[in-house]
């Protein structure tokens, strides 16, 4: 009998000399996630480096690390974080009591709380929500999940289940990410990852996060 497939092992890589800072993945992750003012799946930090007039930036996207042993999940009271299928960090909106815990142990701020802000302005925001763990939220109310529970990055899990990529992926302007299993040792990512270049943040920590960064 042939053994069955094993599970992927979803990462992403971002190599820093490839990302020239526009912002397409934040853009890109917002519009795919309809997140509400104030969150934020993918951030792109700004750093300048130097002294005047010799200066340059650096420039580093941060999503969610999906870490293999994420500190977020240790700490919540009612088991609403979890590692899912591939090794995606979720959280189960239904049973998030929004005691915002997890936002407070990961270490790399990937979380936020849905306060129930809105664009009032936006034609449709609050009657249409893409589905986030490939289950359909339905319209956005105050009294409903996911206003009044925590949010975050999951490698747009809902792309993952048609065959796509995360949005941020699709259309990152410097082809600076790549994303794939870790499972599969001739994947893009397995050989990014094997690189000199490769560095996680905050290794020191134990948390062994699934995006990789080239420096």
């Amino acid at each position: 009998m042939a053994n069955a497939k094993a599970e992927p092992r979803w990462a992403m890589v971002i190599d820093l000399q490839k990302c020239i800072g526009c912002d397409s993945c934040t853009v890109a992750c917002k519009a795919e996630n309809r997140t509400p003012p104030g969150i934020s799946y993918n951030v792109v930090t700004e750093t300048e480096l130097g002294r005047y007039p010799h200066t340059r930036r650096t420039y580093v996207p941060r999503p969610c690390m999906q870490c293999d042993k994420p500190a977020c999940v240790g700490v919540c009271p009612v088991g609403a974080s979890y590692k899912g299928p591939g090794g995606v960090v979720a959280i189960d909106k239904d049973r998030c009591i929004g005691c915002r815990y997890c936002m407070a142990a990961c270490p790399y701020g990937a979380r936020s709380f849905d306060f129930g802000e809105t664009y009032p302005e936006m034609t449709g925001f609050d009657t249409v929500q893409t589905p986030e763990y490939g289950v359909d939220g339905g319209p956005r109310t105050k009294r409903k999940a996911p206003v009044g529970t925590v949010r975050k990055c999951t490698f747009c899990y809902h792309r993952l289940n048609r065959g796509e990529e995360p949005a941020c992926v699709e259309t990152c302007l410097g082809n600076a990410r790549f994303f794939g299993d870790l499972n599969d040792p001739e994947s893009v990512v397995s050989r990014l990852a094997a690189s000199p270049r490769a560095f996680r943040l905050k290794e020191e920590l134990g948390t062994e996060p699934r995006v990789i960064y080239l420096k």
